[in-house]
C-alpha cells in the first residue's frame, strides 16, 4: 500500500503542476505533509533548502528523496517515475495538438491565467514557511533575510543556490551560544 500511495502522491502533484518545477513544490508539501502525513513543515523546508541548492529539477529531487526516506531504492524509483510519467505523457499528447492550437486565443489565455494562480501557491507556501520559522528565528531576522535575499536575487542576479549554501554554510560555522543557565553552571564548578 505504501509503494502505491507513494505513487499517487507524486503523480499526482506532477500532473497538477502547471508550469514546472516551482508550481509543483506547493502541491508536493501538500501530499508530503498534510495529505500523507510523511514529514512536518520543518524537515520538508530542510529537503526543499538543500534540493535547492542541488542542480536539476526540483520535483524530481523532491521525489527521489522523499520517495527513498519512505520506501527505500524502490520507493525513490517509483516517486521518480511518477514525477516524470505525466510530463512524458502530456508532452506527447498536448504538444502535437497545442502546436497547431497555439494561436488561438482561449489557448492564450489558459496559458496566462495558470500563472496567478502558480503565484498563489506559493505565496502561501511562503506564508506557511514563515510561520514555522518563526521558532527558531525572530521577525526582523526573516525580513532582513527576506529583503536581502530579494536584492541578491533579483537585483544582483545571484543564484539562490549559492545564497542556500552560504547560509548553510553560516549556520555549520556559527559558535554555539550557550545559554545563561550553562554559563552560571560552568562559573560554580570552576570556583
Amino acid at each position: 500500500m505504501k509503494q502505491k500511495d507513494i505513487f499517487v502522491a507524486f503523480f499526482r502533484s506532477s500532473i497538477l503542476g502547471y508550469g514546472g518545477g516551482p508550481s509543483t513544490i506547493p502541491l508536493i508539501y501538500k501530499e508530503v505533509v498534510e495529505t500523507f502525513k510523511w514529514m512536518k513543515d520543518e524537515e520538508f523546508s530542510d529537503v526543499l533548502a538543500i534540493g535547492n541548492m542541488l542542480p536539476g529539477p526540483i520535483n524530481t529531487k523532491l521525489a527521489g528523496y522523499i520517495g527513498y526516506r519512505i520506501g527505500g531504492i524502490v520507493g525513490m524509483i517509483n516517486a521518480v517515475l511518477a514525477t516524470i510519467l505525466p510530463t512524458i505523457i502530456l508532452m506527447i499528447l498536448l504538444l502535437t495538438t497545442l502546436t497547431s492550437f497555439k494561436d488561438i486565443k482561449w489557448v492564450n489565455g489558459m496559458k496566462e491565467s495558470i500563472v496567478p494562480v502558480v503565484g498563489v501557491m506559493l505565496g502561501v507556501l511562503t506564508w506557511q514557511f514563515y510561520k514555522s520559522s518563526k521558532n527558531g528565528l525572530k521577525t526582523p531576522t526573516i525580513l532582513i533575510h527576506l529583503i536581502v535575499g530579494l536584492i541578491l536575487i533579483q537585483f544582483l542576479h545571484i543564484h539562490p543556490g549559492i545564497i542556500i549554501a552560504c547560509l548553510l554554510l553560516f549556520a555549520v560555522f556559527q559558535p554555539v551560544k550557550t545559554t545563561s543557565s550553562n554559563s552560571k553552571t560552568e562559573k560554580g564548578e570552576a570556583t
